[in-house]
């Protein structure tokens, strides 16, 4: 069943600013997938892999679940920072969640027994399914908030906003794209300007990418990694999120202080860069990075 889709603006970018260049054909300059990574509930701890499926919604298993509260909006670190001590691990029956002084949890990948709920992600809401009491119990004592634990079934599609997508291009419980893309020279000009260096984990990627220089990325259009060739739709504006420490959940006003000199547009500061994938297959570690075309 699609999800239902209110109106959204459409954010000015980074790349809208820039003058277009021109397309560049198969790029070969030894830029490489160096880090790949899964987030199976929203806002929780992600797991690093060496190859992946890639499905129609994105990662397989990405974003797949997340913690709403009572009125069914998702909860997220924004307002719930504890969740970053939250640990995920996709075992081959579903996941094995695990926190500080509590009892590991087993979530199966399709709970027999999950009521129909609806659920809003930002403007859209998306048909979901409960995982249970034991989890909900589980997260909520855990995290001291009243939030249930659902997931996004297979019959349930949320389509990715249409000023940025293409019809049949879909999402799972992701903010808006299946795959958010930061290259490592970009965080090494970011932590240049910091006091203290922060990892990569603090903007939660997918796909990080070695090998171009600092925000090459915001020039792209097309790229392609081993099989699959991606869109890079739209720079992505971080939240407060960026501030959570991923070990600690401690928050503080970096990274967001020192991106606002210099990666601000309008009232957005923006790192790294949201992608759709044009086909299904598998992704690995280590893979070329070709730039099919740029802005």
């Amino acid at each position: 069943t699609p999800a239902r889709r209110c109106p959204r603006s459409r954010e000015l970018g980074l790349a809208d600013a820039s003058p277009n260049l021109e397309v560049s054909g198969a790029d070969r300059s030894g830029i490489r997938l160096s880090g790949l990574y899964v987030y199976p509930i929203k806002s929780c701890g992600g797991t690093a892999v060496e190859e992946w499926e890639v499905d129609e919604r994105g990662l397989r298993h990405d974003r797949r679940w997340m913690l709403v509260d009572e009125a069914g909006c998702f909860v997220s670190q924004r307002e719930v920072p504890r969740m970053a001590l939250i640990r995920v691990r996709i075992e081959p029956g579903g996941l094995l969640v695990d926190a500080p002084d509590m009892p590991s949890l087993n979530v199966p990948f399709r709970p027999p027994d999950g009521k129909l709920r609806l659920a809003r992600v930002w403007d859209d809401l998306v048909e979901s399914r409960t995982v249970g009491d034991d989890a909900d119990r589980w997260f909520s004592e855990f995290l001291d908030v009243g939030c249930k634990l659902v997931y996004l079934p297979d019959e349930s599609v949320r389509p990715v906003d249409p000023t940025y997508g293409r019809p049949g291009d879909r999402v799972g419980l992701a903010d808006g794209f299946p795959f958010l893309l930061i290259s490592e020279a970009s965080l090494a000009d970011l932590n240049a300007r910091l006091e203290q260096p922060l990892p990569m984990n603090r903007f939660r990627p997918n796909l990080v990418v070695r090998g171009c220089e600092p925000f090459a990325e915001d020039g792209w259009k097309v790229i392609r990694i081993g099989p699959i060739t991606l869109r890079v739709v739209k720079p992505c504006a971080r939240c407060a999120t960026t501030t959570v420490d991923q070990e600690s959940a401690v928050t503080g006003k970096e990274p967001l202080r020192t991106l606002a000199r210099f990666r601000k547009v309008g009232s957005k500061v923006l790192f790294g860069q949201n992608l759709i994938h044009d086909a299904t297959g598998t992704l690995r570690a280590g893979a070329s990075v070709e730039i099919l075309q740029t802005r």
